[in-house]
């Protein structure tokens, strides 16, 4: 026998639909965000490096 005899009682949750599929769209968003975020900060981290590294040859160049 099954816990839900239809569509409507299965996506109600027993009373609980609210929390149990506000919970569910909480993680997804935050599995969607999480890696965009990753993806910003690894960029302004390399971008970063880079002016690092175009400053200090630019200091070597200079020494010269």
């Amino acid at each position: 026998m099954s816990m839900w005899n239809s569509p409507v009682e299965f996506f109600a949750m027993g009373g609980y639909a609210l929390y149990v599929w506000a919970s569910f769209g909480l993680c997804l968003l935050v599995l969607i965000i999480e890696p965009l975020m990753i993806r910003s900060r690894r960029a302004a981290v390399v971008s970063r490096l880079r002016r690092e590294v175009r400053a200090e040859r630019f200091d070597k160049e200079g020494m010269k």
